[in-house]
C-alpha cells in the first residue's frame, strides 16, 4: 500500500523559470579579491612579494607611502616645485634596489632617506648652477605648501622668513634642521634619513640654529611655527 504519493517532479520549463526568477550573486573576480587581500598586508610582506615581481604589491606600497614622501619633499624644499619628480624618482629607485633593504619592515623610513637624498641632490645642483652663473639658486618659498591654512598672518610671515634664511645655509645643515625642527623627527631618525652619524646631525642642527638665532628678526610676539 502506498502511504505517500510521490511529489510531482517539476517540469523542465518551470525549473528554468524558477532559476531565472532568482538573481544570482555575482562572485568577486579573482583579481579583485587578490588586490583586496594584498592591500591589507604589512609593508614587510609587500616587500617580499615585490621582490618576486608582484605588481600589485608595488602599487600598494606606492599608494600607502606617496603622501608621506610628497610631504617630506615639500617641507624640506619649502615649495612643491619638482616635488613630484623627486618622489617619482625615489619610488623608482626604491623598487629597483628593493633587494638592498635589510629590514623590510622599515620600508617607509628607507624610502624617506631616498627622498631626502633626492631633494639634497637637486639643492646642491641648483647651488652649483648659481655659482657658475647658469641659473638662480633659491626657489621662492611657497607658504601655502608648508604652512597650515589656519596659521595667522604673523606666523606665516615668520615661516617665510625662516625658510628664506634656510636657503642661505649649506644644504646639509638646512635639511638636518628642517627634519628636526619643522618635521619634529628624533635625532636618531634624522641621522637615518640623512645617512650620517648622530654626532654629525647634532653638529649640523646646532650650526643652523645658531645662524637662525643670529639673523631671525622678530615680527611680533613669540609664536611657535605652525605645522
Amino acid at each position: 500500500m502506498r502511504l505517500v504519493e510521490p511529489a510531482e517532479a517539476p517540469s523542465a520549463s518551470s525549473g528554468a523559470e524558477s532559476v531565472a526568477a532568482e538573481p544570482r550573486a555575482e562572485a568577486p573576480k579573482p583579481e579583485q579579491s587578490m588586490a583586496g587581500a594584498i592591500s591589507a598586508l604589512p609593508d614587510e610582506q609587500l616587500v617580499a612579494l615585490g621582490l618576486k615581481g608582484n605588481v600589485a604589491a608595488f602599487e600598494t606600497l606606492y599608494r600607502r607611502h606617496v603622501a608621506f614622501a610628497l610631504h617630506l619633499a615639500i617641507r624640506i624644499a619649502g615649495s612643491n616645485r619638482d616635488a613630484e619628480d623627486v618622489v617619482h624618482d625615489a619610488f623608482v629607485k626604491a623598487f629597483e634596489k628593493l633587494s638592498e633593504l635589510s629590514d623590510a619592515a622599515l620600508f617607509r623610513a628607507w624610502l624617506g632617506s631616498i627622498v631626502v637624498h633626492g631633494v639634497r641632490s637637486r639643492m646642491r645642483r641648483a647651488r652649483l648652477m648659481k655659482a657658475l652663473g647658469l641659473g638662480g639658486y633659491a626657489d621662492p618659498v611657497e607658504i601655502d605648501s608648508i604652512a597650515s591654512h589656519a596659521a595667522s598672518p604673523l606666523v606665516r610671515a615668520q615661516i617665510a622668513q625662516v625658510y628664506a634664511l634656510l636657503q642661505t645655509l649649506p644644504t646639509d645643515e638646512r635639511i638636518a634642521w628642517t627634519l628636526r625642527a619643522v618635521e619634529g623627527h628624533e635625532l636618531e631618525t634624522v641621522a637615518q634619513l640623512t645617512r650620517c652619524s648622530l654626532a654629525t646631525v647634532k653638529r649640523r642642527i646646532s650650526r643652523a640654529q645658531q645662524w637662525l638665532d643670529e639673523h631671525f628678526v622678530e615680527t611680533g610676539a613669540d609664536q611657535e611655527l605652525s605645522s
